[in-house]
């Protein structure tokens, strides 16, 4: 017989909170709350916490950018949604309160913020976790929700004991706030798979379809360049997608192409993928260089040849100059026009999105529509959705961390509030 979770048979004083995942906005969230007014609990379906959290450091841990708060929140898809979240726990707060928990950081040439070099992600992890201990929290591992049951308690599977499988049920109606905390479904391995979709799909919330975000483009690039450059780099170079530009670099890969580069340009690929099937991403390989100056430089041609020309006179990398002249016929590639068009106006065609699993993040998930200003189910009032399983989109560079942080202390503020 499943175990209701009471509150009363915890501490009369206090009310209760359960938090349901472990992931970033989970932890800032527990963090925030008044451990004097709640007894805080957050059930993870893992043997740790921050899965997601960890892996990301892997690939350069920038925890959130030093850029202004009004760029900063431009970043965001949907940006008014989430400008109070922000607002409440910016990237400065963050940085603040990074040092107040022994967490140094500096600025890196890219703006990004990251620990102080030979802090390692577990380190951040261990301090934020010393938080949660110093706030009274219990954490619940191996505790993977399963959903609700008919009587509406949320019931769990407990594989905490090898060998054995125990039910354990928590009623939303003797919890003062329920909070789901679950990720979105990219990076499975991290038990990010987005299986809890179903689930709220049969208490009547609309959940939208995981798409994949900040991925590789799929590109069917030509045998020659496929050949030759899969692997190199595209430095100092303009994408566009659409009006949306970014400055940045990418590289080239049998798939087609991906990098902080193009991450940032994943709302308007999608947006064009569903609208035409395809997308269009163009490259400025000088946006330093003005079209009509670079045809100037290579009017001036002397003695060189094509290659030395672009190679001295307007700094094209080899990677650069193999993608133009792998594209080109010989009159085109002794034409000085139609090269310096080549250079400021690069094409190439998106056929499709990496598989979600490879990419770094997802949209989808619970929409706006379903919640209050404040993350609250609209049909289930006393249960919060946030995080990557809310429908939200930004770019890497920190801006994902940051406003699952900024999420978590803002629902805490709320939460601390309340009578």
């Amino acid at each position: 017989m499943p175990f209701v979770f009471n509150k009363e048979l915890i501490n009369h004083q206090k009310q209760n909170i359960s938090i349901i995942g472990g992931g970033a906005a989970a932890l800032f969230l527990a963090c925030k709350l008044n451990s004097s007014k709640y007894h805080i609990t957050i059930y993870e379906k893992n043997g740790a916490l921050g899965r997601k959290f960890l892996v990301a450091g892997k690939g350069g841990f920038n925890l959130t950018h030093a850029e202004s708060k009004e760029r900063f929140i431009e970043k965001y898809t949907p940006e008014k949604l989430l400008l109070k979240a922000f607002n409440d726990f910016d990237n400065t707060h963050f940085i603040v309160w990074l040092k107040s928990i022994g967490i140094q950081t500096y600025v890196g040439t890219s703006n990004r913020v990251f620990p102080k070099k030979g802090t390692k992600p577990i380190d951040v992890l261990n301090a934020i976790e010393r938080e949660l201990k110093k706030n009274g929290v219990d954490i619940k591992f191996g505790h993977d929700w399963k959903g609700w049951d008919e009587k509406n308690e949320l019931v769990f599977e407990n594989e905490s004991k090898k060998g054995t499988s125990t039910a354990l049920s928590v009623t939303l109606s003797k919890s003062d706030a329920v909070i789901f905390s679950l990720g979105g479904s990219s990076w499975r391995v991290t038990g990010s798979d987005g299986a809890w979709s179903e689930k709220f799909k049969k208490q009547g919330i609309e959940v939208l379809p995981f798409q994949a975000s900040n991925c590789a483009y799929k590109i069917n690039w030509n045998d020659n360049i496929k050949n030759k450059l899969v692997g190199e780099p595209i430095k100092n170079a303009a994408f566009s997608c659409g009006e949306k530009t970014v400055k940045g670099e990418a590289v080239i890969t049998a798939f087609g192409i991906e990098g902080s580069g193009v991450y940032p340009l994943s709302h308007k690929v999608r947006k064009e993928l569903e609208k035409n099937g395809k997308a269009i991403l163009h490259i400025d390989f000088k946006p330093e260089l003005t079209e009509a100056k670079i045809l100037d430089l290579l009017k001036q041609r002397g003695d060189l040849n094509v290659k030395e020309l672009l190679q001295t006179k307007i700094n094209l990398s080899d990677t650069t100059f193999q993608l133009i002249k792998l594209i080109t016929t010989k009159e085109e590639y002794n034409n000085p026009a139609i090269l310096a068009n080549l250079i400021k106006h690069y094409s190439v065609t998106i056929t499709d999105l990496a598989p979600i699993d490879e990419a770094i993040s997802t949209v989808g998930g619970i929409p706006f529509n379903e919640l209050t200003e404040n993350f609250e189910l609209k049909k289930l009032p006393g249960a919060y959705c946030i995080g990557e399983m809310v429908d939200w989109d930004a770019p890497t560079g920190g801006y994902l961390l940051q406003m699952c942080f900024s999420m978590g202390f803002y629902l805490g503020d709320v939460l601390n509030k309340k009578s």
